[in-house]
């Protein structure tokens, strides 16, 4: 069953239990009035027939009677009982059909007082009544045919109503369900139709600001992350075979060259350096995809410690040493704290430390080994790791796709490099729970700032989203 069946019937059960609960309180007060009024007018009666009954002035008697024959209207099956009591006070036969004894009990015990009584669709309505000749019980009976032959057509009427006005509801429901929910038909069969052949597609916005807006922007800003990641990806595999491609010829092309005929030693020597150093190059290529690869993982299975970020930047400039002899790295650690833990951090140390050494490799590489400094910064929880060079920077148009896997900049030609490395890089750090920034002018140097929590527990570091 669809949502909008299930919409349309439960808005139509609640509103048939709305109305079914309206029409039984319109019955019941109903019947209770017209009851009321008949008991009203059948006690009227009682006593007006008391009255002329034991009334000795024939005057006032005849009074009673124009009056009940002008004014009153008779009742159906209107019957009237006198009953004498004797000096014990108990009622004298012949008593009126269908009337227990208690009853009349009743009535005498209500000395004056209106008692009424039903049996069937009979109605009695008696008084206590003392004269000068003795004792009486007045009963005046009748059946209510008016009153419930109206309460019975106004069931009926109640009835008809709640069913045309159920099935009323369930047709305009449908429809209003119909039209509310064409909307997300179009969706889905729009969605349907988007395929990885024609993600350019996109969902047609209504006017508006409502939830449906926002559901079809999420869908679109979705679709513009999918079809960004699947462009990605196409150009991830175009340069990566093209970078794998380059170094593979070169070797193919040196052993072809070396086996066309016999040469002498140099050459051989000459081939196989340069087989050498493109076999390098593929290592080099191959080690720095594998990392970016497993810097996607969610950084469970990693062996996860508490690292002195004061110690690992001592170690990266050692590792930059042996790369980059020349260097000029210099450390600034102001405000050390005395506990520990307040500047330490949770993660793995190979992971951060091929992050850091990038980033400073990278500072001296393109600075031509100009001065690089490293300052570490605390805050409550938070450590901050700047990075600043004075080299050829990167261009501003360009310093959003610094991220792309193989992406170089424009005035990087001279310098050896795939493009990698800071992919790479941020990658580790938002496996970190961390945050990487890069504010770059062309010829004038690179600041990269990058952030990690400070936190003790390691188990609420890999949970927080």
């Amino acid at each position: 069953m669809t949502i909008q069946s299930k919409t349309t019937i439960l808005f139509t059960i609640l509103t048939a239990a709305v109305f079914t609960v309206l029409a039984v309180i319109v019955y019941y007060f109903s019947n209770k009035f017209a009851y009321a009024d008949f008991y009203k007018r059948l006690e009227l009666r009682v006593h007006i027939a008391s009255k002329y009954q034991f009334e000795e002035d024939h005057n006032t008697t005849e009074s009673f009677k124009v009056i009940q024959r002008q004014y009153l209207e008779r009742l159906p099956d209107e019957k009237s009982h006198i009953i004498p009591l004797n000096e014990k006070g108990q009622p004298q036969p012949p008593f009126p059909p269908n009337l227990p004894e208690s009853y009349l009990s009743r009535i005498k015990i209500a000395n004056g007082g209106t008692v009424f009584y039903q049996y069937r669709q009979e109605h009695f309505a008696g008084i206590y009544y003392k004269d000068e000749t003795g004792n009486y019980l007045v009963i005046e009976s009748a059946v209510n045919k008016y009153g419930g032959e109206i309460i019975r057509q106004l069931g009926y009427i109640l009835i008809i109503t709640l069913v045309a006005s159920v099935i009323i509801i369930y047709s305009v429901g449908m429809y209003f369900s119909q039209k509310t929910f064409q909307p997300f038909r179009y969706i889905t069969e729009r969605v349907r139709a988007i395929s990885e052949g024609n993600l350019h597609l996109r969902l047609k916005r209504p006017e508006g600001s409502d939830e449906l807006g926002s559901l079809i922007d999420t869908f679109n800003i979705m679709l513009d992350k999918l079809s960004t990641a699947f462009e990605a990806q196409n150009n991830f595999v175009s340069h990566a075979s093209h970078e794998f491609r380059t170094p593979l010829t070169s070797i193919i092309a040196e052993a072809d060259y070396a086996l066309t005929r016999d040469r002498n030693v140099e050459d051989y020597k000459q081939s196989l350096t340069n087989i050498i150093q493109q076999a390098e190059k593929l290592q080099r290529l191959t080690k720095g995809l594998l990392a970016l690869a497993q810097s996607g993982f969610d950084g469970k299975t990693q062996r996860w410690e508490r690292i002195r970020l004061d110690e690992l930047l001592f170690r990266i400039r050692e590792n930059v040493t042996d790369v980059e002899p020349d260097n000029q790295v210099s450390i600034f650690l102001p405000d050390l704290p005395e506990q520990e833990s307040e500047i330490s951090v949770y993660g793995n140390e190979e992971l951060l430390k091929v992050a850091l050494d990038n980033i400073v490799l990278n500072a001296c590489k393109y600075s031509g080994n100009a001065p690089v400094s490293i300052e570490l910064k605390l805050a409550r929880d938070k450590a901050i790791i700047i990075v600043t060079d004075k080299g050829i920077g990167i261009p501003v148009n360009e310093v959003k796709y610094i991220y792309d896997p193989f992406f170089r900049a424009s005035n990087t030609g001279r310098f050896e490099g795939y493009g990698i490395g800071m992919p790479l890089t941020r990658n580790i750090i938002r496996m970190h729970r961390g945050s990487i920034d890069v504010v770059s002018a062309e010829n004038q140097g690179t600041t990269i700032k990058i952030s990690l929590p400070i936190v003790n527990d390691p188990e609420k570091l890999l949970k927080t989203d």
